[in-house]
């Protein structure tokens, strides 16, 4: 059984069509003190997967929490979270004396709730796999960028193909995945910040006049990097600019800014529920649940 909230309603119905189970929806109700009530199925499979993302986590957190134990207690003796965007990954480590290191506390948390996690492309840059910050539990991460290259690809005449640019070092790994099957090329630019809304892009030095270029990257929530980024790519004359993102996380007017800065299109997979949806991840989200079971 594949247990979802409403306001997931279209991924919770592509995965359950792909995994070919049952579907059901968590009730959710709001007291006016800000608590929350949940409802589940009375009687539950032995075995569950609960469908969550993490964007705006602080809530669906404590809605984790509700389920997960509730879920046991109606029978369910096997419970996998498929969370398409995991929060607090990004807090990896202590950058000042008595910080929180999120992404231990936070993740440990679902692996005390959950047999298993399968999430998509977490910020793991700091350790090699979900199971370091996850004892007792499961952790399988996942990556949808040959998902995003592919989309690319058909989107180019198979021989003027786009150059796929990492906004900083970090993005590396996701223009060689999107470039690996496809045959994309691709560069990395070098990133330093400052702040929060404080950060420069540097391209490498390498002629790309009159190139169209695809900003590739795992996340995206204010956009100010992919904004220097576009800054960067049009003072060395590019063609034209589009980018694609995992997770778009967009905030505020992130994406009119990106417009501003002379991005065409915006593209990102449904693992965050956006406007920019072009590539849905229920597949692989299917296939990962299959293969562990």
């Amino acid at each position: 059984m594949l247990l979802a909230f409403a306001d997931e309603s279209p991924l919770a119905h592509a995965l359950a069509r792909e995994m070919d189970c049952e579907l059901a929806f968590i009730e959710t109700h709001r007291f006016p003190d800000g608590e929350i009530k949940l409802r589940l199925p009375p009687t539950l499979p032995p075995r569950v997967v609960v469908l969550r993302g993490l964007q705006q986590p602080n809530d669906r957190l404590v809605q984790l929490l509700l389920a997960g134990r509730t879920a046991r207690e109606l029978g369910a003796r096997h419970l996998t979270l498929a969370s398409p965007y995991l929060a607090y990954m990004r807090q990896d480590m202590a950058f000042q004396p008595g910080e929180a290191v999120s992404q231990r506390i936070v993740v440990g948390f679902l692996g005390s709730l959950f047999d298993r996690v399968i999430t998509i492309d977490p910020h793991l840059h700091r350790i090699a796999s979900l199971d370091e910050v996850m004892p007792g539990a499961q952790g399988v991460a996942l990556t949808a960028a040959p998902l995003l290259g592919a989309w690319i690809a058909s989107q180019w005449p198979a021989d003027s193909l786009p150059l796929l640019v990492g906004p900083d070092e970090e993005a590396d790994q996701w223009v060689r995945a999107a470039g690996e099957r496809t045959g994309l090329p691709g560069l990395v630019c070098r990133k330093t910040r400052r702040g929060d809304r404080d950060v420069t892009v540097e391209l490498p030095a390498q002629d790309i006049t009159g190139r169209d270029v695809v900003i590739i990257d795992d996340v995206a929530s204010t956009g100010h990097t992919i904004v220097q980024a576009a800054a960067a790519l049009r003072e060395r004359g590019v063609a034209s600019i589009d980018v694609a993102v995992v997770h778009a996380l967009f905030g505020g007017d992130a994406i009119e800014r990106l417009m501003q800065a002379g991005v065409r299109h915006v593209w990102s997979t449904d693992a965050v529920p956006h406007s920019s949806n072009v590539v849905t991840v229920a597949p692989l989200l299917a296939r990962a649940i299959a293969d562990c079971d």
